[in-house]
């Protein structure tokens, strides 16, 4: 499929996932086979002033393409400026989000409090698009609650405005994360508008993906969360969608072994101390569900070093062979 001119394979990308979705992990994806990457995202009056924050949050390795920065914000000059700043770290897609459900954001006027004011919507997507040469994309969900579904509405104006795509979570703002999945809306998206439509919600197998593909008539599947802790489930995703074939979960042994490596790396790129902080969340996501890891998740909780985690993964890996 495409959007605008960026070829992207058929398969499933990675959301823009705050705190998790680095260019650490990004990359780890992208090796599994992850479609499209899209960066955490980044304020727009941050990189409007300079922050130094958001202009790391915005850089993007060479191995990642395809890949998105997206950006958030509720003023159309300022998100057109943090277009502009982002465009040149030479993403192939600028995503605007209008998805995210978190207060902090909302109380910013931005994310999916833009699903309450339409027009405002618009005239930031037109802004975005018209100040920069590359596709921009829009994430929105399928309303702010229930008795305000309008992702249709907003779909046909993000295209009027020159949006290249439109990926619809499948949520309201209310619901957060809270099932179930409206796929009959975004079904409903892509039969009103012209441009690709990506599927997002509750996609965490080879076979979600395929049943969002089937039931909505989507361009593309995104998975978030059910790529925490588990990276190859994008390599499940493409095996089944190119050639029909069914990948087994890695043995617990692989598991442990690709942990260590997305650990390790965090570790080169942000240094030891982030990177064992950052190294909690994930290890807790990797060991999920694995026979006989309750006292060793603990001891997660408050890693502080490489060697500590590697003595962890190896008990680990004992116990399950």
């Amino acid at each position: 499929m495409k959007i605008g001119n960026v070829e992207i394979e058929k398969t499933a990308a990675l959301a823009p996932m705050a705190g998790v979705a680095d260019k650490t992990f990004r990359e780890l994806c992208k090796d599994f086979g992850a479609a499209l990457t899209v960066s955490e995202m980044v304020s727009a009056k941050g990189v409007s002033m300079g922050d130094k924050k958001s202009g790391e949050l915005m850089y993007i390795s060479e191995k990642e393409h395809p890949s998105s920065i997206q950006i958030f914000g509720n003023e159309p000059a300022t998100m057109a400026e943090a277009a502009l700043c982002a465009a040149k770290m030479k993403p192939d897609i600028i995503d605007i989000n209008m998805g995210c459900p978190a207060p902090k954001i909302i109380k910013g006027g931005a994310g999916s409090k833009l699903m309450q004011n339409p027009e405002l919507a618009g005239r930031i997507i037109k802004a975005v698009s018209s100040a920069v040469d590359i596709p921009v994309t829009v994430k929105i969900r399928t309303g702010w609650d229930s008795d305000s579904l309008n992702a249709i509405e907003m779909a046909v104006i993000a295209e009027n405005n020159g949006a290249a795509a439109i990926t619809v979570h499948g949520r309201t703002k209310e619901q957060m994360y809270a099932p179930p999945v409206n796929i009959e809306i975004i079904k409903k998206v892509k039969e009103s508008v012209s441009i690709p439509v990506i599927g997002n919600g509750d996609i965490d197998d080879a076979f979600s993906a395929a049943k969002m593909y089937e039931t909505t008539g989507c361009d593309l599947v995104m998975v978030g969360r059910g790529a925490l802790g588990r990276p190859w489930v994008f390599q499940q995703i493409s095996a089944y969608m190119k050639n029909e074939v069914i990948l087994p979960e890695p043995p617990v042994s692989q598991r442990m072994l690709i942990m260590l490596r997305h650990i390790e790396n965090i570790c080169n790129d942000r240094g030891a101390k982030i990177g064992m902080r950052e190294a909690r969340k994930h290890a807790l996501w990797y060991t999920k569900g694995i026979r006989g890891s309750a006292e060793y998740r603990r001891q997660m909780s408050t890693l502080e070093s490489i060697e500590q985690l590697q003595e962890i993964a190896f008990k680990i890996t004992k116990e399950n062979e």
